[in-house]
């Protein structure tokens, strides 16, 4: 149902009815997160309000007389659905499903009305309840996740989401009894029967492989009363189980089939299963699949926004995310603060990262009984909604550096423990949290003496099996946020080797990467903060601590992880095995020292064309993290590199780094200083994944400032305006500074969007005020391919939808304008409440 929505911003009464004249209103596709943004967008700059969406649509033929529903992923804030006039469903909180039965509500052979009215203003009644400006992310809103439109016939396997039924609803598949010998795959299937007769037919359960061989077929007979729901229980006992894991992420198909008395499908779908044991043994640690897994876990936290677009991400863009975060070597992805899109952890099942899934809350409670209950009701739906995927690592169940009441924490565990009631369900909490003593795993810092009394490396609770939910960022205070952590990639080559210092292993006591490879089993690794730039509410900067940007282009900080990775190729993880990179640009400011990072054992450093040849060699008695970080002291001079170029042998300067394992080299990067800029270079950055053209997916293309060899000129101040052609369109425009685009560390990047037509695209990147002897201009062509989901849309309002945004709308407008003095309150007022921030940051350990 994503294409071709009418929007309005603001307070529009009567809107909600079928005859409201939407004429006038934009034209959008769902995803869709209210505005476009700019790249610096922190600070409250973002929108916060009422919003409205309304579709048309002729229902197909085919359709009547199935049992319908509007499943919608996620809208951010409180909101409330209408179809044809008629309210449908209210609903608090933005992270989570909201399902409604649309089966008598709509209209044959006519147009139907689908309206929904959003609201992303504060609001302390539902989860996370904090204020913006005092918030560490954005209340990015509008209908930011996919639509969809589900048909069954009058018996079906009913929506867990949608059936509010404690550990019951659609398919529950859990698993007992895990080896490598076997593994016991549990079932559990809720159907109801919306017909005015009894049914009576077949449960089928049929489990395949990857390479869909047939491994178990189970059959089970069901009888379902009239208008009536009822759940059937099966078991599948699985010989030889090829079992999940990071490091091998199999995944099963298993196909659940309603059949009636004749034979006929009724109802049904696949799943995608993966088999696995997840436990956690004290002093023993963390154990997966039956043995202790070898090394420590080692993952970083995600928010969900992205560049332009904020939260409104396609689900390509989501699985890209899983993948480059899994080439960077990481296993497990904490989601801050909530539950995030279904595509990423359907990516996160696939590539083999494990997931701390959150419940939504940060730094607030509420005392106000319906506040609680509005966290438990997002506790049951996050474990319902994501229940099947083997990815699930933990649940938190808590909310975030959050001082409530002790009850609280001890009635959040009983409440997993009662939605998931299987073996390999486990919950965290904060060690310095109230109620921790109701958890076996805790959130804790490997640190004792000076920094935090409370985290007590070698003197652990035998009982308990601890992890780091937050470790890396640096600040001074959490007023400035001054800190060697929080680098933009555009700051260049210093601060980018200070970043991926400070997360290796920096020179003072911190948690870092080394820290927590040294310490026991017990600790079993931690999520660094953060895997991307974001947004933030309660600050102007935006978090500039990823490993890659808002657009997800890598700083040095993302090689030094990737360093970190097995140096053996798996088939399943595409981008493993060997690699070798060097840190360094070769520029006039360039440091004399060169730093490279490597997983391989052996590293041979060359500089320029008979130069000399430095070597470096693993020593795997010193134990710590798997490659420190290399640098080769006193290599580079531009003085020599400068008299080379006088002698027009510029193509003898150059670093060249090659692993070596084993005495082979096995991994290669060369570096050469970057010459003349003469050209613009122009690629998509997708993963290798299709553009998919139904009004929605994105792919990132990026324009570089280059030499005629193709070299990067890191160092550069152009701007890029992108031109765009055929059956795609740039997302924002120049009032967020999305076109043109101001080259950053030798870059511009910008979002290109598919249409609802399968088609070619062209691209044409040029710099601004062309001349003879500035960078050439570039082209580049893709092609989108058809959705892989028929969409529900009129064609005609497709079209409608603008090639670039609107005007942005600033997020003050028709506020009356403050005095002096109310404007001197409420910094007042925002300085007392900061201090709180900084406080409760403080104590649940966040200084490290």
């Amino acid at each position: 149902m994503n294409p071709a929505w009418r929007f309005f911003k603001g307070t529009a009464s009567g809107a909600e009815s079928i005859n409201f004249n939407d004429k006038n209103w934009e034209m959008v596709s769902l995803p869709n997160g209210i505005e476009y943004i700019p790249t610096e967008a922190s600070g409250c700059s973002n929108y916060q309000g009422e919003v409205w969406y309304r579709k048309h649509f002729t229902p197909e033929e085919s359709l009547k007389g199935k049992k319908l529903f509007l499943h919608f992923e996620a809208i951010m804030g409180k909101c409330k659905i209408y179809v044809n006039g008629k309210l449908l469903t209210e609903h608090f909180g933005g992270y989570l499903p909201v399902v409604t039965d649309v089966t008598d509500a709509l209209k044959w052979n006519e147009d139907n009305v689908i309206a929904v009215w959003a609201d992303n203003s504060d609001d302390p009644s539902y989860p996370p309840g904090k204020q913006q400006d005092m918030l560490d992310f954005a209340y990015f809103g509008g209908v930011y996740r996919d639509c969809w439109l589900i048909a069954h016939n009058n018996v079906f396997i009913t929506d867990p989401n949608y059936e509010n039924v404690e550990a019951g609803g659609g398919l529950f598949v859990s698993y007992d009894k895990v080896s490598e010998s076997s593994a016991l795959v549990m079932l559990k299937l809720h159907i109801r029967n919306s017909a005015q007769q009894n049914f009576k037919g077949t449960a089928e359960f049929e489990l395949q492989q990857p390479d869909g061989r047939r491994v178990a077929i189970q059959k089970e007979k069901v009888m379902v009363s009239a208008n009536a729901a009822e759940s059937f229980y099966n078991k599948i006992l699985l010989k030889n189980p090829m079992l999940w894991s990071p490091e091998s992420p199999t995944l099963y198909n298993l196909y659940v089939r309603i059949k009636d008395q004749k034979g006929k499908v009724v109802d049904g779908y696949r799943k995608r299963i993966g088999i696995r044991s997840i436990e956690f043994k004290g002093v023993d640690g963390f154990w997966l699949n039956g043995r202790p897994y070898k090394n420590p876990l080692i993952g970083a936290n995600r928010h969900q926004d992205y560049a332009i677009v904020g939260n409104a991400v396609a689900n390509n863009a989501h699985w890209r995310d899983a993948k480059k975060l899994r080439d960077a070597g990481l296993k497990i992805i904490r989601n801050a603060h909530c539950p995030q899109d279904p595509a990423f952890m359907d990516a996160c099942d696939e590539l083999g990262l494990f997931v701390i899934v959150n419940t939504p809350g940060w730094q607030f409670w509420n005392n106000a009984p319906v506040f609680e209950q509005r966290v438990f009701s997002d506790i049951r739906n996050m474990v319902r909604r994501d229940r099947n995927h083997p990815c699930v690592w933990l649940w938190e169940p808590i909310l975030n550096e959050t001082w409530y009441p002790e009850t609280f924490a001890k009635n959040t565990k009983e409440l997993v423990e009662k939605e998931y009631p299987y073996p390999y369900s486990n919950s965290a909490c904060d060690l310095q949290a109230r109620g921790s003593e109701y958890f076996s795993i805790l959130f804790a810092h490997p640190f004792e003496g000076d920094i935090d009394k409370h985290d007590r490396l070698g003197n652990y609770d035998k009982t308990k099996t601890y992890f780091t939910r937050e470790w890396g960022d640096n600040v001074d205070d959490w007023s400035s946020h001054n800190s060697p952590s929080r680098v933009a990639r555009n700051w260049g080559e210093q601060p980018m080797l200070i970043q991926a210092q400070h997360y290796a292993h920096p020179s003072y006591q911190y948690t870092c990467y080394e820290t927590l490879y040294r310490v026991s089993r017990q600790h079993m690794g931690g999520c660094l903060w953060h895997s991307f730039d974001h947004q933030r509410g309660y600050h102007p900067d935006p978090f500039y601590g990823g490993i890659m940007d808002v657009f997800r282009q890598p700083k040095y900080s993302y090689y030094m992880f990737q360093a970190q990775r097995e140096p053996v190729k798996s088939d399943l993880i595409a981008e493993t095995g060997p690699m070798v990179y060097i840190a360094h640009e070769m520029s006039p400011f360039s440091s004399k020292d060169v730093t490279v990072y490597s997983n391989c054992d052996e590293v041979r450093l060359t500089y320029n064309k008979g130069g000399k040849t430095y070597t470096w060699k693993k020593d795997k008695s010193l134990g710590g993290m798997p490659s420190p970080v290399i640098t080769f002291k006193d290599v580079f001079d531009f003085m020599v590199d400068k008299k080379l170029a006088r002698e027009q042998k510029q193509a003898e300067v150059f670093l060249l780094a090659e692993g070596l394992i084993d005495g082979k080299v096995v991994a290669t990067h060369k570096v050469c200083p970057a010459l003349r800029p003469s050209k613009l270079l122009l690629w998509v950055d997708n993963e290798g994944t299709e553009l998919e053209a139904n009004g929605s997916d994105f792919v990132t293309v990026v324009a570089a400032v280059a030499d005629n060899n193709g070299n990067i000129k890191r160092l550069s101040n152009y701007y890029v305006k992108f031109k765009v052609e055929g059956e795609g369109r740039l997302l924002g425009d120049n009032e967020v500074l999305a076109n043109p685009v101001e080259v950053r560390w030798g870059t511009a990047p910008a979002l290109i969007q598919s249409t609802t037509k399968p088609g070619k695209i062209k691209i044409t990147a040029s710099v601004l005020f062309e001349g003879s002897q500035r960078p050439a201009s570039a082209e580049l062509e893709i092609e989108s391919h058809p959705s892989v989901f028929p969409m529900v849309y009129n064609p005609a309002e497709a079209e409608l939808i603008p090639t670039v945004s609107p005007s942005k709308t600033d997020a003050s407008e028709n506020k009356p304008a403050s005095s002096q003095e109310e404007i001197n309150k409420r910094k007042r007022q925002n300085e007392q409440k900061l201090k709180e921030v900084e406080r409760q940051q403080s104590e649940f350990g966040e200084k490290r």
